[in-house]
């Protein structure tokens, strides 16, 4: 439960912060997945995941081997 925890505490962190130090760049992020189709989202959201899987499985690989 820890692990998630600090997941979900360091995702609350890096959000934060880009809004707290960029909110017109969080504007303009939003306006360009506007732009994008239904699909391209889903498929950008599939591939953040893919890609948080596999970041999470070599942390945990890296994390075992001390």
């Amino acid at each position: 439960m820890t692990p998630i925890l600090s997941a979900l505490g360091l995702v609350l962190v890096l959000e934060g912060l880009a809004l707290a130090l960029a909110p017109s760049r969080i504007e303009d992020l939003l306006a360009f997945f506007a732009r994008l189709s239904r699909d391209q989202r889903r498929m950008m959201g599939l591939a953040a995941v893919a890609i948080g899987v596999v970041l999470v499985a070599i942390a945990r690989l890296f994390g075992q081997a001390g």
